[in-house]
């Protein structure tokens, strides 16, 4: 394929398998879900947000190129801060401070689904064994992430009164962060997929991606909507 051309596949893979075509992620946005259940989405997400430092750290550590590590080291400070930028992770604690989540129990990971954990840490592991191009290729759905984002903001701040402006900060950074960065990783894609092999990896490894996100809203709404069935040892809303 052209360079072009495997753009067009790795967008159409996005078109297909992004998680904003979830059934969780549609309740969620539509005002369908209790208060609880929110608390769940945000706890287990939290789980996610904390390991994408992790991750990159992980790419960054396989790059003998002093130009990559340099252009992708942002992505760690974007979520862990630095100096009086207080970070992506900060402002997903002040969204489950918002639910009236104890944050350290949020931070321990403890009531965490075992399935969340579980494609979080396949997520980080992929990133550390798999080539340099697929490892930046599993990044690229940030192509999709800026729509997901202003959906969940209009969406949430209109359907929940216990959603404030302030809470709704981490998705409000991120419209400007993703974009920044999806155009940094397609690029390097389309510059270094140049065999068949390397964009048949890519483009799987952006399968694999989307599959880490559509897995943890699978666990979600079989643990917590209707009939819940929650696993020992993860977090139980107070009933209302």
């Amino acid at each position: 394929m052209s360079p072009e051309e495997l753009e067009q596949e790795l967008r159409a893979i996005g078109a297909e398998r992004y998680h904003d075509k979830h059934p969780f992620h549609k309740l969620l946005h539509g005002g369908k879900l209790n208060k609880g259940q929110v608390q769940a989405w945000a706890l287990n997400r939290y789980c996610y947000q904390s390991a994408v430092p992790r991750k990159d750290a992980a790419l960054i550590s396989r790059c003998h190129d002093r130009e990559i590590r340099r252009d992708w080291v942002h992505r760690i400070l974007d979520h862990d801060g630095y100096g009086e930028e207080e970070g992506g992770i900060e402002r997903w604690l002040v969204l489950t401070d918002g639910l009236g989540l104890d944050r350290d129990y949020v931070v321990s990971m403890k009531g965490a689904l075992p399935a969340t954990k579980f494609a979080v840490e396949a997520y980080v592991n992929f990133v550390r064994e798999k080539t340099l191009v697929e490892a930046v290729a599993s990044s690229l759905t940030e192509l999709f992430a800026p729509e997901i984002h202003k959906e969940r903001i209009s969406g949430m701040l209109e359907n929940y009164d216990f959603i404030s402006d302030e809470v709704m900060q981490y998705f409000k950074r991120r419209l400007a962060q993703a974009p920044r960065d999806a155009d940094y990783a397609l690029d390097y894609v389309k510059r270094n997929a140049r065999t068949p092999e390397a964009q048949s990896g890519a483009l799987d490894a952006l399968r694999f991606k989307c599959n880490v996100l559509w897995s943890q809203l699978d666990a979600l709404y079989l643990a917590y909507y209707d009939p819940a069935m929650i696993p020992p040892g993860a977090f139980v809303p107070e009933k209302a």
